[in-house]
């Protein structure tokens, strides 16, 4: 009876390492599906971000635009010449500055999209590690079975079968009955 209750003991201790496995797999996976998601947020984030700071930058424009017509008109000056040269400067210095905003912006999100497809990629690949080592848990546990049934003649006349391996977190030693 020892060597059957060997043999079930190697069968349940390969089984559950197995299922070990594949659940700490798929954590680690969901995990790392978790942080892509939340990196495309902070690519949305960043966009709005981009929204806000355009329209702020376009109201504190207006206002600098408004304050040197004034200056302009104080001066006894007319909206032509250097004063019109002014003003078309601003807005082209304007239209760089955005077009710089909306290019760091690109920038910001593309790193948080590469962010993302790396974390899927560490999630599929902590998968992959996990069914490895589920593959790995069987090839040990009949391997160790394989030994065992080898190594004795029935089980049942009271001999022991010697094991120097390990499987299901029992190592080393001899079962006997």
């Amino acid at each position: 009876m020892g060597w059957q209750a060997a043999v079930a003991g190697a069968v349940v201790g390969g089984a559950i390492q197995y299922k070990q496995q594949g659940a700490i797999g798929k954590y680690n996976q969901s995990v790392q599906n978790r942080n892509a998601q939340v990196a495309e947020q902070e690519a949305g984030q960043i966009e709005k971000q981009l929204e806000f700071d355009i329209n702020k930058f376009d109201q504190q424009f207006v206002q600098l635009q408004g304050e040197t017509k004034t200056s302009i008109y104080k001066s006894g000056a007319e909206l032509s010449g250097s004063g019109l040269r002014a003003l078309r400067y601003n807005a082209e210095q304007a239209e760089i500055q955005k077009d710089v905003m909306e290019y760091n912006s690109q920038v910001a999100q593309s790193q948080k999209l590469e962010e993302a497809n790396f974390a899927r990629i560490q999630g599929q690949m902590a998968r992959s590690a996990a069914k490895m080592a589920q593959i790995n848990t069987i090839v040990k546990t009949g391997t160790s079975l394989m030994s065992m049934s080898g190594g004795g003649s029935s089980g049942s006349s009271g001999s022991s079968v010697p094991y120097s391996g390990s499987y299901g977190g029992i190592t080393g030693g001899s079962f006997g009955e």
